[in-house]
């Protein structure tokens, strides 16, 4: 069974991954550097070529493969691979869902604190940084809450605190 992290950009579900599976023993699989990676390209460049529907469909092809893998293994999720309905299906019904939920304010500060994220990632709607957090967490946060096995709050954590919280919750509900 996999373990998915889920959450809005800056949230470390990237971060976390990668800990919490070597914590662990465990692969991971980072869909958002799996799509870079086979496009050749940047999350921001495949946005501008291939629109918003190009990039979804890469990850709903990452995400049924890493589902379909039968290693268990640590899945980050990019912060949208939530929004497909069949994506939705595979990561409920493949592990447990994790949900790393952090405030705007905390995640606006990480991603103004990753120097990669402006060159990497596009803009998700017209308005600024902060009002583009709550208007995306706006309409995503229903589909978190119905996917989470658990809720993990980021705020003020460290990846390590997280990580160590994550293991407990799964040694108590495997």
């Amino acid at each position: 069974m996999h373990i998915y992290l889920m959450g809005y950009r800056g949230s470390g579900k990237s971060s976390v991954g990668r800990r919490l599976a070597e914590r662990l023993g465990l692969p991971v699989v980072d869909t958002d550097t799996l799509i870079e990676k086979e496009a050749g390209q940047s999350i921001r460049d495949i946005f501008s070529i291939e629109g918003e529907a190009g990039f979804r469909q890469r990850e709903a092809s990452v995400v049924a493969r890493a589902a379909a893998n039968a290693t268990p293994s640590v899945i980050a999720l990019g912060g949208g691979a939530i929004l497909r309905p069949e994506n939705q299906r595979i990561i409920g019904s493949s592990g447990r869902v994790v949900w790393l939920q952090g405030s705007p304010t905390s995640l606006l500060a990480r991603i103004q604190a990753d120097q990669t994220t402006a060159e990497r990632r596009p803009a998700l709607s017209p308005h600024g940084d902060y009002d583009e957090i709550v208007e995306i967490l706006a309409a995503r946060e229903p589909i978190y809450r119905r996917l989470a096995n658990w809720t993990v709050d980021t705020d003020r954590r460290t990846p390590d605190e997280l990580v160590v919280e994550i293991v407990d919750w799964l040694e108590k509900h495997g």
